[in-house]
């Protein structure tokens, strides 16, 4: 689904959000189901006293968390009065008066973090040149503190690190991803896989995942094929492999999802916008 054609009269806002995703069923609205967009859109509707839509660059699973996630949202001119409890005092960020107030609307688990005017051809969507993830896991014996227990997956297995490395290379670049994509009809699978690489500090590794777009549990299935080739039980050689499948493998299971975070969204200069919006619906119609 797209955004619909925004009204003259409305105001788009550019929102930064974080989230902790484990008592969530994803970011998109579902009817009976809490989602990180239905409580934020909840929220915003009351400020505003008129019903609001977000639209996000990316929407995540469920358990999926998010310390970067962005999203945009078209409010008529004239309820942005009844946001303001108060005006900014000088100096302040001009929504700075709204960031708090919805602090005491939203659950503790979502937090908008920022919000600012967004220039007329932004779309959080259509708009992202890229989007930047990152998975985490423990190789601790014992597995996880319990402090972090919401964000770290327990992988309390030896890890061959440089073996899984080398395997990540091998997916780099423009690909069908359809072997670790989960099928939607009519979406396509072909991806720019611009970045793949892990770093360790003891027991904590991390995979550094960015692409121009992701399709339904792409980064998950690719650390869940990528963890195999760490237990040595397939070849760097056979992610490459992979890529030559039609459709979703069933060779590896998807890592869990808590263990994984957007972290960031990257969009181009203002003057940009309008030809990458363009080019992004030229590419898919539907992530």
């Amino acid at each position: 689904m797209t955004t619909p054609p925004r009204s003259s009269e409305d105001v788009r806002l550019r929102l930064d959000i974080a989230y902790d995703g484990t008592d969530f069923a994803g970011w998109a609205t579902q009817a009976g189901q809490r989602t990180v967009a239905g409580v934020i859109d909840d929220a915003l509707t009351t400020v505003f006293r008129t019903p609001v839509r977000l639209w996000a660059a990316g929407r995540t699973d469920t358990g999926v968390h998010a310390t970067g996630q962005v999203a945009h949202v078209d409010v008529p001119a004239a309820a942005l009065p009844n946001a303001y409890p108060r005006s900014p005092r000088p100096g302040e960020p001009e929504f700075l008066p709204l960031v708090r107030r919805l602090g005491r609307f939203l659950p503790a688990d979502v937090r908008v973090v920022d919000i600012r005017r967004a220039p007329a051809d932004f779309d959080a969507r259509f708009s992202a040149l890229r989007r930047h993830y990152e998975y985490r896991l423990s190789t601790a014996p014992y597995g996880v503190e319990p402090q972090r227990a919401r964000y770290i997956a327990a992988w309390p297995r030896d890890l061959d690190v440089d073996a899984i490395r080398a395997a990540s290379r091998e997916l780099l670049g423009l690909n069908d991803f359809a072997a670790f994509c989960r099928h939607r009809d009519g979406a396509t699978t072909i991806r720019d896989l611009q970045r793949l690489d892990w770093s360790r500090e003891g027991d904590l590794i991390t995979a550094h995942v960015t692409a121009d777009a992701f399709c339904w549990q792409m980064v998950r299935s690719l650390v869940g094929a990528l963890l195999a080739v760490g237990e040595q039980r397939r070849s760097p050689k056979w992610c490459r492999e992979l890529l030559t499948a039609t459709g979703r493998s069933s060779d590896f299971a998807a890592a869990p999802a808590h263990g994984l975070t957007l972290v960031g969204v990257d969009y181009p200069p203002d003057d940009e916008l309008a030809a990458r919006i363009v080019i992004t619906r030229d590419l898919r119609t539907r992530d």
